[in-house]
């Protein structure tokens, strides 16, 4: 039970980064090539099984300077956003308050409590999976303290950067737009506001911004496909699924997995249409269900 819930987890893991992965990145282009957005997404998905299939594994030297410019750059982002609209920042604030106090009056405490409590719960599984619990056969000595070191910039960073993009929509009032994600939005407003029109200067600065999102979801997919065939390893030990899935191959990776892992990954693709609103939902609910499967199995 734990395994196959699990499995599902993975599965929609790749599916979601890649999937974000190209909606990010094809926000930079005109609305007319999104067409060609979804069979991006299947060439990523092939580059990215490939890669396992010899052998490849997360290094500290690739994945560092694609964190740091993610960080660097949606930080400072965030920063010129806020200090460009200081004047409106209470404004927001006020706002929120009243919207607060009439939730209250509307629904009591109680009942916002336990939300709070869920999104507490939804938001701590994700952290707890991504973090350094699932991974920690893989982190160096002592694995334990590095996990935790690692769960700790996970949550900062998160909070920050993700609490500074939603005020940031409040800020900017950001609105869908076809063909690029609502950060997009933002960031072409924030460009907008610090350059001149046409500027060189802006189109660079939103295309650091989508690609380093881009590159970090790119490697946000390599969790499906090293977690995904170490559970069916472990499930092939135990005879619950064949036991081909325990071989490994001359470059010692479970082949048989990965490409169990890449085939699942590109159904529930092709199924979805690559649909990021529709795969956040599925994600959003399978979080919350596989760990709770999980622990009752």
């Amino acid at each position: 039970m734990s395994g196959s819930a699990l499995l599902v987890d993975y599965v929609l893991t790749i599916a979601i980064s890649l999937a974000s992965c190209s909606e990010s990145i094809f926000s930079l282009f005109p609305p007319g090539l999104q067409a060609v957005r979804i069979p991006f997404t299947f060439i990523l998905l092939g580059a990215l099984t490939l890669l396992n299939l010899r052998g490849a594994r997360e290094s500290v030297t690739v994945i560092s300077p694609i964190f740091i410019a993610f960080v660097v750059s949606h930080v400072g982002a965030i920063v010129a956003a806020v200090v460009l609209n200081i004047h409106q920042v209470p404004i927001e604030v006020d706002h929120l308050r009243e919207q607060s106090a009439l939730a209250v009056r509307a629904t009591g405490w109680i009942p916002l409590l336990m939300i709070l409590f869920r999104a507490s719960r939804w938001g701590r599984h994700v952290h707890r999976d991504r973090g350094g619990e699932q991974r920690r056969p893989m982190l160096r000595e002592p694995k334990v303290e590095t996990a935790k070191i690692t769960m700790r910039y996970m949550a900062f960073s998160l909070a920050l950067i993700a609490g500074g993009i939603l005020f940031g929509y409040l800020l900017y009032s950001v609105h869908p737009i076809p063909g690029k994600t609502l950060n997009a939005v933002l960031w072409y407003a924030v460009a907008g506001q610090l350059f001149p029109p046409g500027s060189h200067l802006g189109s660079a600065l939103v295309a650091i911004l989508l690609l380093s999102a881009g590159a970090l979801l790119f490697v946000a997919a390599q969790t499906g496909f090293l977690g995904g065939p170490r559970v069916l390893v472990y499930m092939a030990l135990d005879r619950w699924v064949p036991s081909r899935f325990a071989n490994l191959s001359e470059r010692l990776v479970s082949s048989n997995g990965v490409m169990f892992m890449a085939i699942a990954a590109a159904a529930v693709l092709a199924i979805t249409g690559s649909a990021v609103h529709i795969l956040v939902v599925l994600y959003s609910i399978n979080v919350f269900l596989t760990f709770s499967l999980a622990q009752l199995g």
